[in-house]
């Protein structure tokens, strides 16, 4: 028991002021990270960097950071480091190798800020969801939708994957599909259509003017397509302005929207 005694008192004389400082040296650098990310965060800001580096850059620094803190505080316990590295360089390998997928999504994340197919703040579609690009971190991106929930899609499959960027031209084309009744006046309906899209400032005439045609003798209507421009940012509100504007200046004008009905006979 002594002997025991002995040796207790041996291990924890030699070892607990080093793990003792290990573990203030780990708090304290975990504080002091937390504090240059933050320092980092707004000298990005201040400095107006792309801010589809922001999160990436602070994300990559803050990782570095902490292989760099950990491998000091294992050092100050007493590890050789050289064999502690060739160790850490075996589980590395083994760690890669299960987590393929996760190294893809890496090089999707360096691939996407390289060749920027989209930037924080565009409008994309892709991998079945739409949304805002919130941010582009290391290994996902961040979407926020239009009714703010929040989509984290993997890097490797959004950089390999096609996408659709609604937000990389500023002017866009806004089409429409508006249906009048047989025996209705087609060239009334075109008239009052035109009427309606001159009458609208935020429709504009570059790179084409407005296109009304007919586009299709349907079961039960005469389908006219329209098509205009208009900047990007006026899209959605030319969209739903123009639907309520047509349907209330059809029936002023006799013209007649069809809709789907039902005959019912009741035979005794």
């Amino acid at each position: 028991m002594e002997n025991l005694s002995e040796q207790i008192y041996g291990i924890v004389m030699e070892y607990g002021p080093k793990l003792i400082g290990a573990i203030v040296t780990l708090i304290i650098g975990m504080w002091v990270i937390s504090i240059i990310r933050g320092v980092l965060r707004k000298n990005f800001e201040k400095r107006e960097v792309d801010p589809s580096l922001r999160g990436f850059l602070n994300s990559m620094i803050g990782i570095g950071l902490k292989v760099m803190l950990w491998m000091a505080v294992i050092g100050m316990m007493g590890v050789e480091m050289t064999s502690f590295i060739a160790i850490l360089g075996a589980v590395g390998l083994a760690v890669g190798m299960a987590l393929s997928g996760t190294l893809q999504n890496f090089a999707g994340g360096v691939m996407i800020l390289l060749f920027k197919p989209f930037k924080v703040g565009n409008y994309i579609s892709a991998q079945g969801h739409a949304g805002i690009v919130n941010e582009i971190q290391i290994f996902n991106t961040i979407l926020k939708t239009p009714d703010n929930k929040t989509i984290i899609i993997p890097n490797g499959g959004l950089s390999t994957n096609s996408m659709i960027n609604f937000s990389a031209e500023p002017k866009r084309r806004v089409d429409f599909t508006f249906g009048i009744a047989y025996g209705d006046d087609v060239d009334k309906a075109k008239q009052v259509l035109m009427k309606l899209i001159k009458a609208d400032e935020r429709i504009i005439n570059d790179p084409a003017e407005p296109f009304i045609a007919v586009s299709e003798l349907a079961d039960s209507s005469v389908n006219l397509v329209v098509r205009v421009w208009a900047e990007a940012s006026n899209y959605w509100g030319i969209y739903f302005d123009l639907h309520e504007n047509v349907y209330k200046t059809f029936a002023k004008e006799g013209l007649n929207i069809p809709f789907p009905q039902m005959d019912v006979h009741v035979q005794k």
